[in-house]
């Protein structure tokens, strides 16, 4: 195993994309089209070359047309979905997810996001803290269009900064990974409210998460510019 080590990455892909849906139409967000392939292809290979042991897809919005793409394209390492009947939020996503998921830890990835990071650092040190979940921090020139995270000296998470458009400048945010041991899985299922981010995570006990501060290629694919950006990051092939 490299990287990942065999554990089960669930990836969020059921969001409406409204943002890009002028660009898109009806193609979901994640099989945007980027150097002739849809983004969940090249997400998927990523996985598999990490040593992902499975991925479980959650979906909604479009769901049948991403389905229909992994029949016609068997994707390179075993794949699960989950549908959701009505909009449920990351983290009510994650809590129809949950039943099914048997690896400690599992890692949950933003369906919009490209990271090309040392995974296995990240793992090795959600590990080595044992705390309940670890997320991947990343340094971004603008965090105007993101929420900050404020990293306290032990290397916990001391907060969630809300967005803030007039806040500009370079800044650590989350960038889309969230490693949760089976511990912090357990809590998640008898928690409540739309987002894993504000209504799960921001409500753990201090000192429960580790901020990884990880260097390397990050995007998210969500809107018109980002998506624009993407061809010169994703694999050309």
């Amino acid at each position: 195993m490299v990287g990942l080590d065999g554990i089960e990455v669930v990836v969020l892909a059921g969001g409406l994309g409204t943002r890009i849906r002028g660009v898109l139409g009806d193609t979901p967000k994640v099989l945007a089209p980027i150097n002739g392939r849809p983004f969940l292809d090249h997400l998927l290979d990523h996985l598999a070359r990490l040593g992902a042991g499975r991925a479980v897809l959650s979906l909604g919005h479009l769901a049948g047309n991403v389905i229909a793409h992994l029949d016609s394209n068997p994707p390179p390492l075993p794949v699960d979905t989950i549908i959701e009947t009505e909009p449920l939020g990351t983290g009510g996503a994650m809590r129809l997810v949950n039943p099914r998921l048997t690896t400690d830890p599992v890692m949950l990835l933003n369906g919009d996001t490209w990271l090309e990071v040392d995974f296995a650092a990240f793992l090795a040190a959600h590990r080595s803290h044992r705390r309940l979940c670890s997320i991947l921090c990343v340094e971004v020139p603008d965090v105007s269009r993101y929420g900050r995270v404020e990293i306290g000296p032990d290397g916990a998470l001391a907060a969630f900064v809300e967005k803030d458009p007039a806040f500009t400048g370079p800044g650590r945010i989350n960038g889309g990974a969230v490693l949760f041991s089976k511990a912090a899985l357990a809590l998640l299922a008898d928690s409540s409210g739309p987002s894993i981010e504000r209504d799960f995570l921001a409500a753990l006990p201090a000192g429960s998460i580790h901020a990884h501060l990880a260097s390397g290629t990050f995007i998210d694919i969500g809107t018109p510019d980002s998506l624009a950006q993407a061809p010169s990051l994703l694999p050309r092939s």
